[in-house]
């Protein structure tokens, strides 16, 4: 079995919709996800989710809480999924690494498909897992 790659990644949350983004190019090009990045060594998933949500969307995070963790297996690597719920964040979203990006209603993700990584996480969005006191 591959080693496991830490990967934090935020569900941005604004006026009742999160945001998915989606991979422009790899193995995965066409796949919506949500946004973050592996966490490097040595590094907090927290401030990778910090630093990975400045570099790929130009936001600064502001209040965020940690939901859930889940391991993934594909073919060829596993990650370690970390999800925060981001509740408050500086400037507006924009695809800096030439992805792009959707609003999404949490009970009607039609037409986005997601990594099978995240179909579970988004099948919990759409029964009200959203972040707590929102």
């Amino acid at each position: 079995m591959p080693r496991i790659i830490d990967v934090a990644a935020g569900i941005l949350w604004r006026d009742g919709l999160y945001l998915a983004v989606d991979r422009p190019k790899g193995e995965w090009a066409g796949w919506w996800e949500f946004p973050g990045g592996k966490v490097e060594e040595g590094e907090a998933p927290e401030a990778a989710l910090v630093r990975e949500l400045r570099e790929e969307l130009g936001v600064q995070v502001g209040d965020f809480e940690f939901w859930c963790e889940k391991v993934h297996h594909y073919p060829r690597i596993s990650v370690r999924l970390l999800f925060y719920h981001v509740t408050a964040f500086e400037g507006d979203p924009r695809g800096l690494e030439g992805q792009s990006f959707a609003w999404v209603h949490p009970a009607r993700p039609e037409g986005i498909r997601f990594l099978p990584a995240d179909d579970d996480i988004v099948a919990a969005l759409a029964e009200g897992a959203g972040p707590t006191g929102k």
